[in-house]
């Protein structure tokens, strides 16, 4: 029994990492050992030029065994990339892996916070402080292990479900492949060739049907959906129906989304559907499919057509560019001597392919005109029949008439009506623009956040058939790899109760958004804890306390809280006040953005200081309040986009705590004002760095701090001990 389960303090060493010169060339490193050492219950401490390097791993093993420690902190880089890999090295020390806390000192502190290596210092200082103050109440978790049923489901059977399905089935694995429609193919059915290949899309699509339909591994079920989904990531139990009524219930392991995505029909621009010779770009696939265009001797082509916009579909479509400059070269080998304009806002002619597609385009005297978006073409018919595009072109700073025989249209992919549902089925989120969401764009590309779904293809945004197969492989092998096991072990942080405090109100079950508590005898809750995703928001939700998050409980994050503000800022007198702002940013997106900051040295105020949660649904008001407490001037949630949270809705959640708080801050005189809610994602770091500065400012302009205040800052005053 080690000395903190006998009642004792815990034993915590501290390993700070230099990085080079990437932290220590801005934070003097031994002015923080030297604090760090004075903290409770610390009782090594050590820096090493890279912690994540060789020496760096062997010296915290070599530290555990040697100085019994029985929490270990890392100040290092991100969480985000190498947390993983110090848990490992406790463990293979022998020491449980959710002893360990990382805090980061570099991304959130040196590398924004360059030019101000003393007030750097003392953040690094603060945040340190912050991590040992949760780390000495951490508690040994245990990872649940759980049997994987070795039977896969994809929803889909387009090019890339056909292609996951049989990515799937060729190891060995039996495969559900469910399609809404009674013929298999999606939109390849519709389309002439295909870039970059030149391919034509039946001779892709009729292998991949031959494929499927000879595999004795796959079941397709077509003109079939599916209604239901119960269980968790190994276990989840399906029903799909049938257009005449019948329910199949299935039991599977994984699941994938490849659902597709479908061209917009742009009713409203460009007098389309006015005039039978204004087409989309797909309507012309299947126009030369069917061989029946004659006598073309001019067509224009306008880029951009219901994509891009200021709202609704603001996205890039991307394949448009490519689909345009293909059926241009087609165009112009059936009909050598039309004339063909493409009229572009942006040209994305990406990757070496699409470059000699623009490049051919040109030795045939394929004509690009560009255009503003302030001031775009305009169709017109004349009488005879004809058609008139009228642009503005920004070359020569002049309109030109340009009279057309055809008139075509290049629309963005957009996403299925019912994703919605099947996103409420499975419950996955989708983006701002109604695409299903990854669970990170880099790290995990086809994963959803719920643990054993994968996305591939156009329902993930638009993309051509090449990357949508590329895509389809990795769900493949994704897929594959938890099924081959036969077993997984789920991650640590899920909910658990503590019956003696639970009153049985059931709240922590209506509010969890994977069903994952079941209430019992008594309305007692049970936790699956192969379901739970680790939110929290049944912690907050829980009006006793009795529901906690594992790694994430109050007894952990209220220290945590009260480590970045003791001892408290002090100014001396005469002199104005610098605003400590605490921002609560979820680990997903806004924590992202946090980090992308340091890399782009994006800076803001230095008193800004981060602090990482599962997502911000599980930012209870008693955080809120205790920053206030101890001194914050003022707080801030940072969570995904409006329905982009990586568990379904907990920012939404979080934005409704927020906003009953801010009332009652100014009902206790502290003032709404102080606390704020902000949305983005790990994209948007110029975003979040204005944001902290902008509402660092606003506090600045507020608070003023008591001449009377004794002077205390970290590393003269032990207050915090």
């Amino acid at each position: 029994m080690s000395a903190s389960e006998n009642g004792e303090h815990p034993r915590i060493g501290v390993f700070l990492c230099r990085c080079g010169i990437n932290i220590a060339g801005v934070v003097d490193i031994p002015k923080v050992a030297e604090y760090t050492g004075t903290l409770p219950n610390v009782v090594y401490v050590d820096d090493n030029l890279h912690t994540c390097s060789s020496e760096g791993i062997s010296s915290i093993k070599e530290a555990i065994e040697t100085h019994s420690l029985e929490r270990v902190v890392v100040a290092s880089c991100t969480p985000r990339t190498h947390e993983y890999l110090f848990r490992e090295v406790c463990e293979e020390a022998g020491l449980n892996k959710y002893l360990f806390q990382m805090v980061n000192i570099r991304e959130q502190d040196s590398w924004v916070h360059k030019d101000d290596p003393e007030k750097a210092t003392e953040k690094a200082i603060y945040l340190v402080q912050m991590a040992v103050a949760k780390a000495r109440y951490l508690d040994p978790e245990e990872e649940p292990e759980i049997e994987i049923e070795p039977t896969s489901l994809v929803i889909g059977a387009g090019v890339s479900g056909m292609t996951a399905a049989l990515s799937l089935a060729n190891q060995g694995f039996v495969v559900y492949l469910v399609e809404k429609e009674a013929e298999v193919g999606g939109l390849l059915r519709d389309l002439h060739n295909l870039y970059p290949t030149g391919q034509k899309a039946a001779d892709v699509l009729q292998p991949l049907k031959e494929a499927v339909s000879k595999n004795p591994n796959i079941k397709l079920l077509t003109s079939s959906t599916v209604s239901n989904v119960k269980g968790f990531f190994g276990n989840f139990d399906v029903e799909v129906s049938k257009s005449d009524g019948e329910k199949i219930n299935l039991k599977v392991g994984t699941i994938g989304v490849a659902t597709g995505a479908e061209p917009f029909k742009p009713e409203g621009y460009y007098e389309y559907g006015e005039n039978e010779n204004i087409v989309t770009q797909m309507e012309l696939e299947e126009l030369l499919n069917e061989g029946t265009l004659q006598n073309l001797d001019k067509v224009v082509m306008i880029q951009c057509v219901g994509a891009m916009e200021d709202e609704g579909r603001t996205y890039c479509s991307r394949i448009c560019c490519g689909v345009a400059l293909k059926n241009a070269l087609i165009l112009k080998e059936a009909h050598p001597s039309s004339e063909i304009f493409i009229l572009y806002r942006d040209l994305q002619a990406y990757g070496k392919e699409l470059e000699e597609y623009y490049l051919d385009c040109l030795k045939k005297n394929v004509k690009f005109i560009n255009f503003v978006p302030e001031n775009p073409p305009t169709v017109s018919a004349l009488p005879d029949g004809d058609l008139v595009v009228k642009v503005f072109d920004t070359l020569i700073d002049q309109e030109i008439d340009l009279d057309t025989d055809l008139v075509v249209l290049s629309t963005p992919l957009v996403p299925r009506e019912d994703g919605k549902v099947l996103a409420t089925i499975l419950r996955v989120p989708l983006g701002a623009d109604g695409f299903f969401l990854e669970a990170h764009p880099k790290m995990r590309p086809v994963d959803f956040s719920s643990d054993g779904i994968f996305l591939c293809g156009t329902a993930h945004g638009p993309k051509n058939v090449a990357e949508s197969v590329s895509q389809a492989y990795a769900v493949g092998s994704r897929a594959a790899i938890p099924m081959a096991r036969g077993k997984i072990r789920a991650e640590a942080i899920t909910a658990v109760v503590d019956p003696e405090l639970c009153v049985g109100c059931g709240a922590c079950a209506t509010s969890c958004p994977f069903n994952a508590i079941e209430l019992g005898a008594f309305s007692q809750p049970y936790v699956i804890e192969a379901a739970c995703k680790g939110c929290g928001v049944c912690a907050v939700e829980c009006p006793m306390g009795a529901m906690q998050l594992r790694y994430f409980k109050d007894k952990q994050m209220i220290p945590a809280v009260e480590g970045l503000l003791t001892p408290q800022k002090w100014i001396t007198p005469g002199q104005e006040s610098e605003p400590v702002v605490v921002c609560f940013a979820c680990r997903w997106c806004s924590y992202a953005a946090a980090d992308l900051a340091g890399i782009m040295r994006l800076e803001y105020p230095v008193n800004v200081r981060v602090i990482l949660v599962p997502c911000t649904g599980r930012v209870d008001i008693r955080h809120i309040l205790t920053a206030f407490e101890r001194g914050a001037d003022g707080v801030i949630l940072s969570g995904c986009l409006k329905e982009q949270c990586h568990y379904v809705d907990g920012n939404l959640k979080a934005e409704r705590r927020v906003n009953v708080t801010k009332k009652a801050l100014d009902v206790m005189g502290i003032g709404g004002d102080r606390l704020e809610m902000i949305f983005c994602s790990a994209g948007m770091p110029r975003e979040f760095a204005e944001f902290m500065t902008e509402f660092t400012e606003r506090m600045r302009k507020k608070v003023r701090i008591s001449s009377e205040t004794p002077p205390s800052t970290p590393g003269v005053s032990d207050s915090a001990q």
